[in-house]
């Protein structure tokens, strides 16, 4: 008498048909990147969509969609691998900045001394200001700005104390930007404030003593002789 199999009825083992998968086989599941979310518009990015990276400060980076990479740059935000400000040291810094907002060139790019003589002490301060303002990205902020609202208008005023200070304002007539130029700091050039309304600025920066030109940089208004 034959005996009875456990499970299958018929006292033979199921055959095994080589190649097949067991039933408690199982795939492995591949783990998803975490969500990218834009720090501007808080935005989660679509799958595929790289992400720009920018600073607000200068130290850390946040993820920024590219729909408000303008709105980054027009809020003084640096873009990572963009370029840094050139801060070389004391007086070969000022006098490259004489010569390239005044126009004129020497071999070696030093203005003469006699230009130097000319300007007194705040007027160096404007005009070095101007300079580090020119090689950062808050100008192309500013130039941005400027393609839909016309040319600011512009003020350059130094400010007294141990460390001093350069303010730059650009203004239009429905919104304003105040940026802090300190000389020696890693980072000279900062977004300070911002606002609305020129009425709101102190009349201490509404002496519009700079100008913005066709290409797109402050000059101050200082005669170069």
């Amino acid at each position: 008498m034959t005996g009875t199999g456990t499970g299958t009825g018929t006292g033979t083992a199921p055959r095994r048909v080589r190649g097949a998968t067991p039933a408690f086989a199982y795939s492995r599941a591949v783990p998803s990147a975490p969500a990218v979310t834009c720090s501007i518009c808080g935005r989660s990015l679509l799958m595929g969509e790289r992400p720009l990276r920018f600073s607000p400060d200068g130290r850390d980076f946040v993820d920024v969609c590219e729909l408000c990479k303008d709105k980054a740059l027009e809020m003084g935000w640096y873009r990572e691998g963009g370029p840094r400000l050139p801060v070389a040291p004391g007086e070969g810094r000022r006098r490259r900045g004489l010569a390239g907002l005044f126009g004129k060139r020497e071999p070696d790019g030093i203005v003469s001394e006699p230009i130097l003589r000319r300007l007194s002490q705040p007027e160096q301060a404007i005009v070095e200001a101007a300079e580090l303002f020119n090689a950062s990205q808050f100008r192309r902020a500013v130039e941005g700005i400027a393609r839909s609202l016309g040319p600011p208008q512009v003020s350059i005023v130094p400010l007294s104390g141990v460390h001093p200070e350069v303010v730059i304002t650009v203004a239009w007539d429905i919104s304003w930007y105040q940026y802090r130029v300190t000389f020696e700091a890693p980072q000279p050039v900062r977004l300070a404030e911002r606002g609305y309304e020129p009425d709101e600025l102190d009349a201490s920066f509404t002496t519009w003593n700079a100008h913005y030109n066709e290409d797109g940089f402050v000059v101050p208004n200082i005669a170069p002789l």
